[in-house]
């Protein structure tokens, strides 16, 4: 059975990765109307990975015989100067989720729920390919600058990336 602390900080944890969802469709929505489907695709596949991280947690939370309480969203901010202000809140952002994390983690060490403490490791390693994904995109379009033929490049990159659920067991 997983603790009432612990419970808690994991349903807040659901509200923020559902934010994240909402958070990343909005930036699609951004993209989308700069004419720029393949950044709109990388945040959707965004989209597609928060709630599904969120449902990691929920899933977790029953298999612990915890209660799920669902909570609500705060509006995400939904205008922007430009595609590299989006990619540079959403690094902003995953760092934010990766405190977070670690926070989880930290209490789940404190309570010694080393079943909390192994679940959590898979969002620890998640969140180092997510602040890498963004810093990497960051680093092409500071290269960029304004060479739109090098911006429609990349936008035609992303727009190959795919979703892939997640495979581990605890999936």
């Amino acid at each position: 059975m997983i603790s009432e602390v612990l419970n808690n900080a994991i349903n807040e944890q659901i509200k923020y990765e559902f934010y994240s969802a909402h958070l990343y469709l909005a930036m699609a929505a951004y993209c989308e109307s700069q004419d720029l489907p393949g950044f709109a695709n990388f945040f959707k596949v965004q989209y597609q990975e928060e709630n599904s991280h969120a449902m990691k947690f929920f899933d977790y939370i029953n298999q612990r015989n915890g209660r799920v309480k669902l909570f609500s969203l705060d509006e995400p901010k939904n205008e922007y100067a430009s595609v590299l202000e989006t990619f540079m809140d959403g690094y902003a952002h995953e760092q934010v989720v990766t405190k977070r994390i670690y926070n989880l983690s930290d209490l789940a060490m404190d309570e010694r729920d080393h079943a909390t403490m192994s679940f959590l490791k898979w969002f620890i390693d998640e969140q180092v390919e997510e602040e890498s994904n963004f810093d990497s995109i960051i680093k092409k379009l500071t290269r960029i600058k304004d060479d739109t033929s090098a911006l429609y490049n990349l936008d035609a990159e992303l727009a190959a990336r795919v979703y892939v659920p997640p495979t581990t067991a605890q999936a």
